[in-house]
């Protein structure tokens, strides 16, 4: 509202498809409730989805910023899977690696995001705690959605560059060295800063990501590497598997693929089909 006050809305009808992010209209109905009327056209949508039902992530963002960290161990299939979710959209993609002050774990957790670095993803290493103000830069101008595992630090990034967010966080599970959920649901948070416009929003810790939405043709094109060699092969329908003259396998044999990102690619494709 326009004096900073909080006006809690809800949409009409029984079903929402609304995301964080959306920009919206919404008629006021009491001094502290309104409706939601008009949705705007969304500039970008975030969602995953599997076999049967899709889950909306965030709309309207135009950086995705992965954060991983250096404890407890992270996924190297769920960061591709949210770099292809958000080259599918043309986003921007960031990646931070958190919990850099445990020098102990920082070569390993380096070591993995080598081929992401390679393909011109920037990578920013921090301390949420301690040096979360490198990340400021990257975010001027920007409606950015951290995205990553539980215990990667999500919250408590958006706790030290946006003080008074109070983000709820919690310790790492010591038994299974994994992170416990404490964000519920998808939160825009704005900088209180006069020299940018941004906004990031913070989002429940993931498990998984399916891409069931995507055809093979929208994976190979959301593969960096893959896009400058795409209708190159023998065969217009290519897979990219098995088939003779194979541009992306000719690539491979060189050393100018990654085999970690090709499997990757494979699997991916094998999944949806």
């Amino acid at each position: 509202m326009a004096n900073g006050a909080t006006l809690l809305c809800f949409p009409r009808g029984k079903k929402s498809e609304l995301a964080c992010g959306d920009q919206v209209t919404v008629q006021q109905t009491s001094a502290a409730q309104g409706v939601i009327g008009v949705v705007a056209a969304r500039q970008t949508l975030l969602f995953r989805s599997d076999q049967f039902r899709q889950k909306l992530i965030a709309a309207n963002v135009t950086q995705v910023i992965v954060v991983v960290a250096t404890e407890p161990p992270f996924s190297d299939e769920l960061v591709t899977r949210c770099v292809v979710a958000a080259e599918s959209q043309d986003i921007r993609v960031l990646i931070v690696l958190n919990k850099c002050d445990l020098s102990d774990r920082l070569a390993a957790a380096s070591s993995m995001l080598v081929q992401y670095e390679k393909l011109g993803y920037p990578v920013v290493k921090l301390c949420a705690r301690d040096n979360s103000a490198l990340l400021l830069p990257y975010l001027a101008g920007h409606l950015s959605l951290l995205i990553g595992q539980s215990g990667m630090g999500k919250s408590t990034l958006i706790n030290a560059l946006i003080p008074g967010a109070r983000a709820p966080t919690r310790e790492i599970s010591q038994a299974l060295n994994t992170g416990k959920h404490t964000t519920t649901h998808a939160r825009l948070y704005r900088l209180d800063s006069a020299a940018s416009a941004a906004a990031i929003i913070d989002s429940p810790g993931l498990t998984e990501f399916g891409l069931h939405h995507l055809s093979t043709e929208d994976l190979a094109l959301a593969f960096l590497e893959l896009r400058p060699l795409l209708g190159q092969c023998r065969f217009r329908n290519c897979r990219h598997d098995r088939e003779p003259d194979c541009s992306v396998h000719a690539a491979l044999r060189n050393g100018d693929i990654d085999p970690r990102r090709y499997a990757a690619f494979r699997s991916l494709c094998g999944e949806i089909a």
